[in-house]
């Protein structure tokens, strides 16, 4: 009984295995469809900003970037609540691959947003409330990482790290409509705003949208991928070597495993 348990059990293991693989190599063939696309329509086919010029291109890597965070956030608000409530392992697996992923994307949007903002408005850095809070939310979600290696038991540090993803989901939309709360040298939002028609020349919303379809696909998979591993992980069992005899006449220390 014990081997045929233990067979369905490696059976059921290889079966997830295959589907996450073919999953992985969907969403990798169409995230490089969609860059190449992206590539082509933000270079090629969308003409340079009337005011900004050529810079403006950036807008086709830094706002996918943001918004791939924003879809990364809301996975780790969703999946640390599955935990909480006590769903399987896999869950809190998703929420640590996707706070991993949002961190990323996060940075990624920083630095781009300094190299735009350079050229653009003839300062690295401004104390920009979209500026501030994005940089706010990237210290969220490394301290929503961090937590789960404070506690001794890793179970407490995934708890603590849903707690952390769930409550700081909240910068999210701080971030988003920041600068329309608040004076603002950053630009409203040209595409997800509250209403009103998308201010954006039909090639360059071309080129934004095939850019955020390849970031979402490319993120999906980084995910995926990064799931898989953390999930083979923890089915590696870890032997502890035991520890050598003590030889004729020597002592043990207090303590050992003797």
């Amino acid at each position: 009984m014990a081997n045929s348990g233990t067979t369905r059990a490696r059976s059921g293991q290889a079966e997830r295995t295959g589907r996450a693989e073919r999953t992985e190599r969907a969403l990798g063939a169409g995230a490089g469809a969609a860059a190449l696309v992206a590539l082509v329509l933000g270079l090629i086919v969308a003409p340079p900003d009337a005011l900004q010029g050529q810079p403006q291109r950036l807008m086709y890597v830094h706002v996918p970037a943001a918004w791939t965070a924003y879809a990364a956030f809301a996975v780790v608000l969703a999946a640390g609540a599955a935990h909480l409530l006590g769903r399987p392992p896999l869950w809190d697996r998703l929420a640590r691959a996707a706070a991993e992923l949002g961190a990323g994307m996060t940075a990624l949007a920083l630095a781009l947003g300094v190299l735009w903002g350079r050229p653009v408005w003839g300062v690295w850095w401004t104390w920009d409330p979209r500026i501030v809070s994005t940089a706010a939310m990237l210290l969220v979600y490394l301290a929503c990482l961090g937590v789960r290696a404070w506690p001794a038991d890793p179970r407490a540090g995934a708890r603590a790290a849903a707690v952390t993803g769930i409550a700081g989901f909240g910068v999210v939309p701080v971030v988003h409509f920041s600068v329309l709360w608040w004076p603002a040298l950053h630009q409203p939002p040209s595409v997800l705003r509250p209403a009103g028609a998308v201010p954006v020349d039909p090639p360059m919303l071309a080129a934004l949208a095939a850019g955020v379809v390849a970031f979402l696909l490319a993120g999906a998979w980084v995910v995926t991928r990064r799931v898989r591993a953390l999930d083979v992980r923890a089915t590696v069992p870890v032997h502890v070597p035991a520890a050598a005899p003590a030889r004729h006449g020597e002592r043990v220390p207090a303590g050992s495993a003797w």
